[in-house]
């Protein structure tokens, strides 16, 4: 059974964060919830099937993909998390590593800010999230989302990901950002080749080791997609695979799609690791 490090992110670990993203170009849901009354219904949907955090995002990270400006990505977003936070009765997170966006998300009622970039892509970021003492997934990436697949290498994928988190953890601690604020993540389909992808979850619980949440992205991504042949839509079964093997190895938080069977996966997953721990 996963022991959860102190984070002052008021939820229960493990859990599941469920994803909506108001965009036109995400890699498996693109364009489905842009309209802020079909993400608000799907985030109240997640949340009916055992999200305990919503996760929007209004910029999309696949690989290939090109930026988009923080007016625009306020646009999507800011409605969204506004009609969301008088509803939806769980912490809303915020996909963004811009910090306007950060800030007024907050200011709408977010709560967390799942930063793809470390706090490196926007210098003022660091300083929104110490200021307003909101909670910061720090996850790893190699290069930016449009080139980041183009042929990524690391001398020792876990140790380099590993090190990387630990400098970014010092970075925001340095600058005014609580420990207990701070969530990692690996970072899984960000600049990493399939054998990357399983090398890192393979040694997952050297994530767990750095004493902060480790929060798992795999859902629907292409490491999937290349085991088994199919197509995003199609990858559910897999995802949930990935998430037992994260919670055996002490991940908190999994970041998926499609939230019914991940959460069902995890009680029965738990249900077994308590009664064995319990006999």
């Amino acid at each position: 059974m996963t022991v959860a490090p102190t984070c002052s992110l008021d939820i229960a670990f493990p859990s599941i964060m469920g994803v909506v993203n108001v965009t036109p170009d995400s890699f498996s849901d693109g364009g489905r919830f842009l309209a802020a009354a079909d993400a608000l219904a799907q985030g109240l949907a997640l949340v009916r099937e055992g999200a305990a955090i919503v996760d929007i995002g209004g910029e999309s990270t696949r690989p290939g993909s090109e930026p988009v400006a923080a007016d625009e990505e306020l646009r999507r977003v800011l409605p969204v998390v506004e009609a969301l936070a008088d509803r939806v009765g769980v912490p809303i997170s915020v996909d963004t590593t811009k910090a306007e966006v950060a800030r007024r998300a907050l200011g709408a009622g977010a709560a967390l800010i799942n930063d793809v970039s470390a706090l490196r892509a926007d210098p003022e970021m660091v300083e929104v999230v110490a200021e307003l003492g909101a909670p910061v997934c720090l996850m790893h990436m190699l290069g930016a989302p449009k080139t980041m697949q183009q042929d990524p290498h690391y001398d020792d994928v876990v140790d380099d990901v590993l090190q990387f988190l630990e400098e970014r953890m010092a970075f925001a601690l340095a600058r005014g950002v609580a420990e207990d604020q701070l969530l990692v993540d690996p970072g899984i389909g960000f600049g990493k080749t399939v054998e990357h992808n399983l090398t890192l979850l393979r040694h997952l619980d050297r994530f767990v080791a750095l004493g902060r949440p480790v929060v798992l992205g795999t859902s629907r991504k292409r490491f999937l997609g290349a085991i088994l042949g199919s197509e995003p839509g199609e990858r559910v079964i897999g995802t949930v695979a990935t998430t037992v093997v994260g919670l055996l190895a002490g991940a908190h938080v999994f970041r998926v799609h499609d939230v019914k069977p991940n959460f069902e996966a995890l009680r029965v997953a738990l249900a077994v690791l308590e009664g064995a721990s319990g006999a």
